[in-house]
């Protein structure tokens, strides 16, 4: 499997739309990963929001720089978005560094795990020794992402009532 991670951009808006839609068709309210795309008024401020989070001058005063990253699969379809965070502020210590989404009709074949891989590769390249990622218990494919990765649970938590993993994933 070839999935390329491209950075959003203009070009983008028809096909993210097209993405974001496809969770809102499928009863999901929540794109993990997406810089709130799910609750974007519209791409172009979305697109501006995630490129000024890019860079420590630019990125809004009460988030972290991120790098939001598009999967598209090898005959350019979007499949699924992930983002990294550089550090984690106090809201992000239970979220952790990073959160991704495949399409619905999409998941089970292994794009999640390949989209963390390459994101695991980024963030060595830029430095970073670790990432925590969180994953509610009961989204079993999304802690084998985790796991397949190198992930080792770390601690637990309770958010929406509903228990949490912590994992950590050395680079």
């Amino acid at each position: 499997m070839q999935i390329r991670l491209i950075r959003p951009e203009g070009a983008h808006k028809q096909q993210a739309l097209a993405f974001r839609q496809s969770f809102f068709d499928a009863g999901e309210t929540v794109i993990h990963g997406s810089e709130l795309l799910d609750r974007a008024e519209n791409f172009e401020s979305w697109l501006l929001n995630v490129t000024a989070n890019t860079a420590p001058e630019t990125v809004s005063p009460d988030w972290v720089v991120t790098d939001t990253f598009l999967a598209f699969d090898e005959i350019n379809n979007l499949i699924g978005i992930i983002d990294l965070r550089h550090t984690l502020n106090r809201f992000l210590l239970d979220f952790g560094h990073c959160g991704y989404s495949v399409r619905p009709d999409m998941r089970c074949r292994g794009y999640a795990s390949e989209m963390l891989r390459q994101v695991c590769t980024h963030a060595r390249h830029i430095g970073m020794n670790a990432l925590q990622l969180s994953v509610m218990r009961k989204n079993e494919p999304s802690v084998r992402t985790i796991l397949k990765n190198g992930g080792e649970y770390l601690r637990s938590f309770v958010f929406s009532g509903e228990p949490a993993d912590i994992y950590g994933i050395t680079l």
